[in-house]
């Protein structure tokens, strides 16, 4: 395989990107893992006090991941952020105003291999979120696994992420006076599995639980459609029924979370690596779907209100393709 290294030339700005991009993936694919082992080091080490201390903390500190988490604004607007914005770039588009005295689900789509364009638009402030959405707080939603390992957890919860857990979405929409927003990637980690460069297959057909949420508590759904989300990395070829799909479908119900088998390009060379290519992405925040509070919501209610949000995602994709290079006879495949 010829590789194609990157030049010598490359301005520090773009050096600088890539830095930032390369802390991006280190902390989804191996921070975790760092942390967990830097904890049972502490605890084996003659420092073991503060390990037991930490680990008090983290019963105390328990329920924390489901009831709004801990953001922290100066993580959020850490400098690296805009490096890693531009290096893509990451962009954030309004179509309407939205009213800060009512609570929302944002459906995002697609869910991608590393989830992107959530994390840049909605777990930093480097898209101008706080600007677009005046009085709004986005909380993204991540496996609640991810919420049990030993630092990391603090860190995460300091973007704005928050766990998966029912209990988590729960609270977040049901705050008194509005202005919460939970960011829910619909087709959660089994479409990661699907995403490669020009797929535009969405699972949601049996997608109904936070259409549910909703009708509970009465929080009006917007769906997001993420452009350029599956343009940035390749994936081995994975066709549904083949070896390699089952032995993935089987892993992610075990273990809870998918294990796409992803590449793109490295460091210094573009040829491979496990770094996004430079693409941009443009997440556009679709109309507003108002929801009318039905405390126990019938088969029925629960199938129109999922049926008006399929339509409502089909109008904002429809509505921006051309905007974003995605052919006219190309269309959202629902499965």
């Amino acid at each position: 395989m010829k590789i194609q290294f990157a030049p010598l030339n490359v301005p520090l700005h773009r050096r600088l990107q890539t830095v930032a991009v390369v802390q991006w993936v280190f902390s989804f694919i191996a921070l975790a893992q760092c942390c967990l082992a830097a904890f049972v080091l502490l605890c084996l080490s003659d420092w073991w006090i503060l390990g037991a201390l930490y680990a008090g903390w983290l019963y105390l500190d328990r329920d924390t991941p489901v009831t709004g988490g801990r953001r922290s604004h100066w993580v959020r607007s850490w400098t690296v952020w805009r490096y890693f914005r531009d290096y893509f770039p990451i962009s954030l588009v309004k179509t309407v105003d939205l009213d800060p005295s009512h609570n929302y689900i944002f459906g995002f789509h697609p869910h991608g291999v590393l989830v992107a364009g959530g994390f840049g638009n909605f777990c930093t402030e480097i898209a101008g979120f706080s600007t677009l959405f005046p009085g709004l707080t986005p909380y993204l939603l991540m496996l609640p696994f991810w919420f049990r390992v030993p630092f990391f957890r603090d860190y995460i919860m300091c973007g704005g992420l928050v766990s998966s857990e029912k209990a988590s979405a729960n609270y977040i929409i049901s705050r008194p006076g509005g202005g919460h927003v939970a960011v829910l990637a619909v087709g959660g980690a089994p479409e990661s599995l699907d995403a490669r460069p020009g797929e535009l297959t969405l699972q949601m057909l049996q997608r109904k639980g936070f259409i549910k949420l909703a009708l509970k508590h009465g929080a009006w759904l917007v769906p997001v459609f993420s452009f350029g989300e599956n343009e940035l990395f390749d994936q081995m070829e994975n066709p549904r029924g083949s070896a390699l799909r089952r032995m993935q479908d089987r892993l992610q119900r075990i273990l809870g979370v998918a294990l796409p088998l992803f590449h793109a390009r490295g460091v210094f060379q573009y040829s491979f690596g496990v770094l996004p290519y430079r693409k941009p992405i443009s997440t556009i925040v679709g109309r507003p779907i108002p929801v009318v509070q039905t405390p126990s919501p019938s088969k029925e209610d629960i199938d129109n209100l999922h049926k008006l949000y399929i339509e409502g995602l089909t109008q904002v994709f429809e509505e921006n393709k051309a905007n974003y290079g995605v052919a006219e006879d190309k269309h959202l495949k629902f499965i």
